[in-house]
């Protein structure tokens, strides 16, 4: 019994017509868009860049002197990559949900 809850809790996951049913934004949920465009245009713009710019070199450079584990300096410039990836991650996401 407990194996078909897991495949019906996967096959729920794996059909996204439940996704297309929403359509447009629901209503009410003006500010909350707005706030979370907010976010992104902060988390994605030049303030942003330059910081993790910074974070990089300093990455790079405590890494090329021995002071810092390898696999922490990979950690945070995967996590840049990730951060200012998003958008085409979700979008290679979406397309191929989309296509199945």
């Amino acid at each position: 019994m407990r194996s078909f809850s897991r495949i019906a809790a996967l096959a729920a996951l794996l059909v996204p017509s439940a996704a297309y049913a929403q359509g447009a934004d629901p209503q009410g949920s003006g500010p909350i868009v707005a706030a979370l465009t907010w976010m992104q245009g902060t988390l994605l713009g030049n303030v942003a860049t330059a910081v993790a710019v910074m974070a990089v070199a300093a990455v790079g450079f405590m890494m090329l002197t021995g002071r810092m584990n390898w696999r922490f300096g990979a950690t945070v410039i995967i996590g840049c990559f990730i951060l200012f990836g998003a958008a085409s991650i979700v979008s290679g996401i979406q397309s191929a949900a989309a296509v199945g």
